[in-house]
């Protein structure tokens, strides 16, 4: 089962389970369940409420604490790398710097660089923390190694590899680990491991159409448009890939398709912001 239970998200703060629970009552964090019905919270999750708790500490009221963290949602989603944010109280104040931004959380003002009062560490420490748990207690299997990996990307992507690689290991057959490792290997450059794990996903998993989709962006990347273009066509439940077929007709002067596949990708997009 993947995430985090009460007892490790409180062990991983430093509250009791009492207060993690308290703030599921007050709607702050929402977590899934596991087969027995029991809270399992995400890496987000962790990083909320080690913030609430570090705004806490800060003497920062709860009243204004909890107002900022419900912000703090909103506004997790926008930066790019969770391991790139700092939180920060600014007299009464909450602050988030990233690395090119520093602005209030309640009023969302830009705010000047100076001598903060740091309350919380870089967030990676915790998925350090829980990988070395993990590996210690070889206890995850496959999908949770899959579930730390999507967890290190966010905060310390030069790990998630290795997360990826565990889970492949477990299960060889695990298709979406195969798909992320492939896609870390594409990001650096080197498209023959990359292909090469697209490859097992789909020999695990026929149809995977993420897997269809990146092949494609491999053979666009080596200009081999018509191999691009055969597996775009077959992931296309993947908006990216109608723009890029759109693309691809435009310039073999196909108009008509070239259309056609953009109403697609508008199609798709629309329905995916529903």
């Amino acid at each position: 089962m993947s995430g985090y239970t009460t007892k490790e998200v409180a062990d991983l703060i430093g509250i009791n389970t009492d207060q993690v629970r308290h703030y599921v009552r007050r709607n702050l964090i929402q977590p899934g369940r596991g087969a027995r019905d029991e809270f399992r919270f995400s890496f987000q999750d962790v990083v909320l409420l080690r913030t609430v708790k570090g705004l806490l500490d800060a003497k920062v009221s709860t009243r204004k604490a909890y107002r900022a963290l419900v912000k703090l949602k909103d506004e997790m989603s926008q930066v790019e790398s969770l391991s790139s944010v700092r939180i920060y109280a600014n007299g009464p104040n909450v602050v988030i710097r990233d690395d090119q931004h520093v602005w209030e959380v309640e009023t969302g003002q830009a705010a000047l660089d100076f001598a903060f009062q740091e309350i919380a560490d870089n967030v990676e420490e915790l998925s350090e923390q829980h990988l070395l748990e993990a590996a210690r207690g070889s206890e995850l299997n496959s999908d949770e190694w899959y579930n730390l990996g999507l967890d290190l990307e966010e905060v310390e992507p030069d790990k998630a590899p290795d997360a990826y690689k565990e889970a492949i290991r477990m299960d060889p057959k695990n298709a979406d680990a195969h798909v992320n490792l492939g896609r870390l290997y594409q990001l650096k450059g080197n498209l023959k491991h990359a292909k090469r794990h697209y490859e097992l996903a789909l020999t695990a998993r026929p149809g995977h159409q993420l897997a269809y989709y990146n092949l494609g962006t491999v053979f666009d990347e080596l200009d081999e448009i018509e191999k691009a273009s055969d597996y775009y066509e077959k992931a296309l439940g993947i908006p990216d890939a109608h723009y890029n077929l759109a693309r691809i007709c435009e310039l073999n002067g196909d108009e008509v398709s070239a259309l056609r596949h953009m109403r697609q990708y508008r199609d798709l997009i629309d329905e995916n912001d529903v």
